[in-house]
């Protein structure tokens, strides 16, 4: 699907680069060793297939990685790709222990009981304590990407939701409520990468990158300096500088929202709103459709569905639509600068991408 809306054909595909699976170490290994190659009848043609993985950040790290090799003239077109079934490939309790704890230190953290609610929790805990931003606006996050998910054919859960349902859901980690959290989902992503010559020549609406930033700032939660803020702020300078744009310029914010503390602080964070006011913003309706600052317009990974790596390039993927005008009935007029953040782990790298119309 992704190299025929491309308008590239296949044989000119010359990388492919697929990011991690988690459900199954042999599947894991076929995307590694060139199963791709085969299935799309692209046996010799191929210079490269190799693995690109940074955990939910890999949208992010996919895109600079293959930005990088189409510069420097080390590929022509590379299909980046991901394919997962956390919701069916695994049963579910081992789903749960496998994904829960991926990426948690065996030595320091995971022996007491630490896995990715409680971190969440803890997160969502300490920003509450600093902002002042209540548990109802914390769940009305939920809310706002739920009205989005509505519009999401893919979407795991399209039924409408009422803050009054997001803070009677079952405690997990004290403050975190079930549907405060993802939900593990079978999925598929994937985008092409080429020139920007290439791609004016292929379709009257490409989608150009203008900027990334990134910084990674610790492996273990303990060694994080301050888990309400992470780099978003240096990764965002970053890119706002090499994009030429700033907060201003920007359309739509596809947060990365495995949680909804952090789209609140990628908001901040990244100056699309004021620090401690993210809460009340996106309360009053201003992130869902229609509203002032369109977020996570796919319905991220508490609506559509997490599927490991893939709920970054999900958002990636969304994001690109939005630019090219192909985002179907969640098309947001004008979206000529759409910012894109991620980040992977115990949200140990703040990773932001802006995407716009027009190269700057």
């Amino acid at each position: 699907m992704a190299v025929r809306d491309s308008g590239i054909d296949k044989s000119e595909i010359d990388v492919i680069m697929p990011t991690g699976s988690i459900f199954s170490r042999d599947f894991n290994s076929d995307l590694i060793f060139g199963r791709l190659v085969e299935e799309l009848g692209l046996n010799g043609s191929v210079h490269s297939n190799l693995q690109v993985m940074a955990g939910g950040a890999s949208g992010s790290t996919l895109l600079k990685t293959a930005s990088a090799m189409v510069k420097s003239g080390m590929a022509r077109n590379v299909l980046c790709l991901h394919a997962d079934r956390l919701g069916s490939g695994l049963p579910i309790d081992q789903a749960i222990n496998v994904f829960s704890t991926l990426g948690i230190p065996e030595e320091w953290e995971r022996p007491f009981g630490q896995h990715f609610s409680s971190i969440a929790a803890l997160i969502t805990r300490r920003y509450m304590h600093e902002t002042g931003t209540t548990e109802e606006q914390i769940s009305a996050v939920c809310v706002a990407l739920r009205k989005w998910a509505e519009l999401n054919p893919n979407a795991m859960y399209r039924k409408p939701l009422t803050v009054e349902e997001v803070m009677a859901s079952k405690v997990l980690s004290d403050p975190l409520h079930a549907k405060q959290s993802n939900v593990l989902a079978d999925g598929a992503s994937a985008f092409v990468v080429t020139s920007a010559e290439r791609a004016a020549d292929v379709t009257d609406t490409p989608c150009y990158v203008l900027g990334v930033g990134g910084r990674v700032t610790h492996y273990s939660l303990a060694q994080e300096a301050d888990m309400t803020r992470f780099g978003y702020a240096a990764a965002g300078a970053d890119a706002y500088a090499m994009a030429g744009v700033s907060a201003k310029d920007v359309k739509v914010a596809e947060i990365y929202d495995s949680y909804p503390v952090f789209n609140l602080i990628a908001l901040e964070e990244l100056g699309l709103v004021e620090r401690g006011s993210a809460g009340a913003f996106v309360a009053a309706g201003h992130t869902w459709p229609g509203g002032k600052l369109p977020m996570t317009t796919n319905g991220g990974m508490l609506s559509q569905g997490h599927s490991g790596a893939g709920g970054g390039v999900a958002v990636m993927v969304e994001a690109v639509r939005q630019v090219m005008g192909k985002a179907g009935t969640r098309q947001v007029p004008d979206a000529d600068v759409v910012l894109e953040t991620s980040t992977g782990g115990s949200y140990m790298d703040a990773q932001v991408v802006i995407l716009g119309r027009e190269v700057r």
